[in-house]
């Protein structure tokens, strides 16, 4: 199938609501900081302030100062592509599907639930287009984490629908998964891509150049002198997921290119 990509009260509350309740009462804005010259990307959209990976995340991050919006991408039974962060959606929802043995149609169904875990039809699992329009809407650099292994058909639908869209030169590709790098890189010798990883392992830079792909990495693998290393290859350094200002302000000293962060402005 395919779909049209355009578009508290609680008597008593169990001790799991009441803790969401106080993580959220946390934050009522970003926390400011001194960026410098590192670009920050809204991770899941600003998902501090709003659900993970929704239309409303994504429109709050991008009322903000944010460079890019990063998301996550799956696939569906029917082909489509849904930005969740999960193979299923047990964590955000009350009801649970698994998306790649469902249609577009189960997906679009599903009522996500709100910062407090009440069900809300505010929020829906967005579509890949869809996030790309809410980041073209106000000119934000697109993150496409592609979140599970991709055919090279997959690549380039993916490609081809941003590009449909005329903003596959403001989208770069993220992805743990190599061999959905190599595909882009194969396909679209020159769109920006970055190599996730969790360690800064033996041999990362050679692979790197190799295959001209930048590093996005866990932020307490780096140090300044892996920093200075990269940087001396031409390698860009995306950092994630950083919450913690005095973290922030060692990594942007550093001078590491971006910070992907939940809070962080």
């Amino acid at each position: 199938m395919s779909i049209d990509n355009t578009t508290i009260s609680k008597k008593h509350y169990p001790a799991i609501f009441v803790s969401q309740l106080k993580s959220k009462k946390q934050y009522e804005e970003t926390v400011k900081i001194e960026k410098g010259n590192t670009l920050l990307i809204a991770h899941r959209g600003l998902s501090k302030l709003e659900k993970e990976n929704t239309i409303p995340a994504f429109k709050l991050a991008a009322e903000h100062s944010y460079y890019g919006i990063e998301s996550d991408i799956r696939k569906s039974k029917d082909g489509n592509f849904f930005v969740i962060h999960d193979g299923d959606t047990k964590r955000i929802a009350r009801e649970n599907i698994v998306i790649k043995d469902s249609t577009a149609e189960q997906i679009r169904s599903i009522e996500l639930t709100d910062m407090y875990g009440n069900a809300s039809s505010r929020y829906i699992i967005p579509t890949l287009i869809e996030f790309i329009l809410a980041c073209k809407k106000k000119n934000k650099i697109a993150v496409v984490e592609l979140k599970e292994p991709f055919t090279p058909e997959d690549i380039k639908a993916i490609c081809e629908s941003i590009k449909e869209e005329e903003y596959l030169q403001n989208t770069v590709f993220i992805s743990f998964y190599l061999e959905n790098l190599l595909s882009l890189r194969e396909q679209y010798p020159d769109q920006p891509a970055q190599y996730l990883s969790s360690s800064y392992h033996e041999g990362i830079v050679d692979l790197l150049v190799k295959n001209k792909l930048d590093l996005d990495i866990f932020f307490r693998e780096m140090t300044e002198e892996r920093v200075k290393e990269l940087h001396d290859n031409g390698i860009k350094i995306n950092v994630w997921t950083v919450d913690s200002p005095k973290d922030a302000e060692k990594l942007i000293n550093w001078g590491v290119d971006y910070i992907t962060t939940n809070i962080l402005e």
